[in-house]
């Protein structure tokens, strides 16, 4: 990308429950936060892109967010990767940036999951309109957890990875969340907490699922040239990738294997970047095992070795590869669609050295990886200072 792209401005709401906010109310707290972030104004807009919404009903939502603002961007699209999304948009971003579609472009994402629907109806929503093969899979039943079961009992078969593995996961996003003020989850867990928190789908603990959540957040980008003399310091997009193997369980070839791989070569192949060159990471944790496929696909671990790396303290502050600074999905929060924009957020924070408690020292390349689905969809985006 040679650093042609930057985020200019990035913003978030609270996260937890907010019954007196819709989700387009969110998306646009986040986009004035954001907006005043980089210092530019809703007329410098002229591309907006969003994730949709499981509560509204818009047909074609970027339009709608984009009427709710009072805008007429010339590029406008609504994307829908599942978890992958906020990734896939900077790449989109960049790409349309690059291809002189649009010169400032907002990604925005907000949903009132927690607050819009009593806690079974989130769950029941997300069973229906989850992952699963409408043929092979739903009429078995398997809400999304239960297909992250099928993967982590698989992982667990081949490489002999312990509950305890999944469940230091947990607890080191609960260390990092609470040194965050705007996480919805900073009481401390421990492993034996993970362990005795109640079974939703086997192997699976309910503390190695995300929680449901109200909250939106929005990330201004634009031309390198255009950032300097804005508001805040500019973050560069140095490489990005996608690797996107199908949508369905039942369709993997291998359940421990994934589009990561694919995604991570083409993103650092195209920053010119090694491994060792990442500072901080930032993968989507919508359940534990994602987060030990995501470092052995992405080249940080070998296969098997994960379980071990995060157990031994590889992901916490100080460690070897720390990762998911802000909590994470799984105790920072997460609203469902909005879930993995909140990554990219936090990588901004921590590559502008604004981090607070939980900033690690010297912050100059961060890795971001989205994964969508049931381990289906994926994107890898390396931001620098």
């Amino acid at each position: 990308m040679n650093r042609e792209i930057a985020i200019v401005g990035v913003g978030e709401t609270p996260l937890g429950s907010f019954p007196d906010r819709s989700s387009l109310q969110l998306h646009a707290e986040a986009t004035r936060l954001a907006l005043e972030d980089s210092g530019l104004t809703l007329g410098d807009v002229d591309g907006i892109l969003t994730a949709g919404s499981r509560l509204d009903g818009f047909l074609m939502h970027s339009a709608a967010y984009a009427e709710y603002l009072g805008i007429a961007p010339r590029y406008s699209a609504t994307l829908s990767l599942g978890g992958a999304v906020h990734c896939a948009a900077i790449h989109h971003a960049a790409s349309a940036i690059m291809a002189g579609l649009a010169d400032v472009v907002l990604i925005a994402s907000g949903d009132n999951l927690l607050s819009g629907m009593s806690r079974a109806g989130a769950v029941e929503h997300l069973s229906q309109a989850g992952a699963g093969h409408p043929e092979f899979e739903n009429p078995y039943g398997p809400p999304i957890p239960a297909l992250y079961a099928l993967i982590a009992s698989r992982y667990m078969h081949v490489y002999g990875a312990k509950p305890e593995h999944l469940a230091a996961v947990a607890v080191t996003m609960r260390e990092h969340a609470a040194r965050n003020p705007n996480a919805q989850y900073r009481k401390p867990i421990s492993v034996d907490d993970v362990l005795a928190s109640k079974m939703v789908a086997t192997p699976l603990h309910i503390f190695d699922c995300s929680p449901i959540s109200d909250g939106g957040g929005a990330i201004i980008v634009t031309r390198s040239d255009r950032a300097a003399g804005l508001r805040s310091r500019p973050v560069f997009l140095l490489g990005a990738g996608e690797g996107h193997t199908g949508e369905h369980l039942s369709a993997m070839p291998d359940l421990v294997s994934s589009g990561a791989i694919q995604s991570g070569e083409r993103a650092f192949a195209s920053a010119g970047l090694e491994r060792d060159a990442v500072d901080v990471a930032m993968l989507y944790d919508s359940f534990t095992i994602a987060v030990l496929l995501q470092l052995e696909h992405l080249g940080f671990c070998k296969p098997g070795d994960a379980g071990a790396f995060v157990a031994s303290g590889g992901l916490k502050l100080g460690g070897a590869l720390p990762t998911n600074t802000h909590g994470g999905c799984l105790s920072h929060g997460h609203p469902g669609k909005p879930g993995g924009i909140f990554h990219i957020i936090e990588a901004v924070h921590q590559l502008r050295g604004k981090a607070g408690e939980r900033q690690v020292q010297n912050a100059q390349v961060a890795l971001v990886h989205g994964s969508g689905g049931a381990m289906a969809t994926h994107c890898t985006i390396l931001l620098g200072s």
